[in-house]
């Protein structure tokens, strides 16, 4: 007869993890799922989750990186204070017999300062509850995530200790549909910010001339159709000791449920490179959503959008790692040119690092967010294009 399950935690503090600046668009977002914001970080929101919230946090948020749950919080003045609170953290309720674990381990300010002798003796209390866990070694940056494998996230700072479980796995942003890149891929949840920081909620045109992998667009559909974008991907949370497998099947059926059939409004994504309109398309048809955009290979000038007023909204490059910025005044000055003359009516929104070459759309912009993108400080910027008298 194998052995009870272990109970499932109660509600429980946890961190939503976003890029710095995205803070207040992950905070709407939790407020729509019903959840409560109790506290805010930089780079983070603090909030009280049950298992439920943890699975429809994760199934759900657009703009949050990882969902990551508190396991414990002590004094940590010596390792022998770790070892002693470690014994008592609930380890079976999260790595089951078996499952591989990382650490990843910060010390600032504090009397221990050895990172790698912290996650050794976490990892040994661990052991000590679940003998058939394995380590993993320890872990890099949120890039350098191990398949399969139980994050712990550790945070030793003024002598205080907090060890944390992540419940994502690999990073929010990876739905699972951009495989095909082009130069300069954007994350899907800073181009969800963009999509929301601009104002755009699915009911009006948007079109991106400068489409590249076609991200904007594709998570511009997947809002218009209430796709939830963790919808066909694998969380860590669903490895865990006590994970209730029959409430998250129940949570995502009722997240297919809710998604309408098609966008219903027009989503434009072209790119004057042929790779890059290859690589739009194909992420289009991993994604689900080809029928609900249109994908052309032309130049900023030919774009011709629909008559309704609707969102232009465009990551072009920076003048930093893509293209040089002389061109890239004459490409801004452009942009605007076409906004003015092919889209009176509708709103502009750029993510920008550069304001001289924001100020070449002669167009009066408002920042919206500041967040970085590959570790370049952007803007998400935004402007009323005038109508025609």
């Amino acid at each position: 007869m194998p052995p009870p399950r272990p109970p499932a935690p109660a509600a429980t503090d946890a961190l939503i993890i976003t890029a710095p600046g995205l803070e207040p668009l992950a905070r709407r977002e939790l407020a729509a799922l019903g959840i409560a914001v109790t506290g805010e970080e930089p780079g983070a929101l603090l909030a009280c989750l049950t298992p439920r919230d943890v699975m429809r946090a994760n199934l759900h948020l657009r703009t949050a990186s990882r969902v990551v749950v508190r396991m414990a919080e002590f004094k940590a003045l010596s390792f022998a204070d770790v070892e002693k609170h470690a014994r008592r953290v609930a380890w079976g309720r999260i790595v089951a017999p078996g499952r591989r674990v990382r650490f990843r381990v910060t010390c600032r300010k504090s009397r221990l300062y050895h990172s790698g002798a912290v996650a050794q003796r976490l990892m040994d209390a661990l052991l000590r509850s679940v003998p058939d866990a394995a380590a993993a070694g320890a872990a890099g940056d949120d890039d350098d995530e191990g398949q399969g494998e139980q994050l712990f996230i550790v945070r030793l700072f003024r002598d205080q200790l907090m060890l944390s479980a992540d419940t994502s796995g690999e990073l929010l942003h990876r739905r699972g549909y951009r495989q095909a890149t082009a130069k300069a891929p954007l994350r899907e949840t800073l181009a969800a910010a963009m999509l929301l920081g601009a104002g755009w909620d699915g009911r009006t045109p948007l079109a991106d001339p400068m489409c590249g992998s076609g991200t904007i667009a594709i998570e511009a559909a997947m809002i218009a159709r209430r796709m939830a974008p963790g919808r066909r991907r694998v969380f860590a949370f669903e490895q865990w000791a006590g994970h209730d497998v029959a409430l998250w099947r129940a949570l995502r059926d009722e997240a297919a449920g809710a998604e309408r059939p098609a966008a219903g409004v027009p989503i434009i994504a072209a790119d004057r490179d042929a790779g890059a309109v290859a690589a739009a398309r194909a992420n289009a048809e991993r994604a689900g959503v080809t029928a609900d955009l249109t994908i052309v290979q032309q130049s900023l000038s030919a774009l011709e959008p629909p008559t309704a007023p609707g969102v232009l909204l465009v990551n072009p490059p920076y003048g930093i790692r893509v293209g040089d910025k002389g061109p890239l005044r004459d490409l801004f000055a452009q942009l605007g040119n076409v906004a003015r003359a092919r889209a009176p009516g509708w709103r502009v929104g750029l993510l920008s690092a550069d304001r001289d070459l924001e100020r070449q759309l002669r167009l009066a912009l408002t920042d919206q967010w500041k967040s970085t993108n590959g570790g370049i400080p952007v803007r998400l910027v935004t402007a009323e294009v005038p109508r025609h008298e």
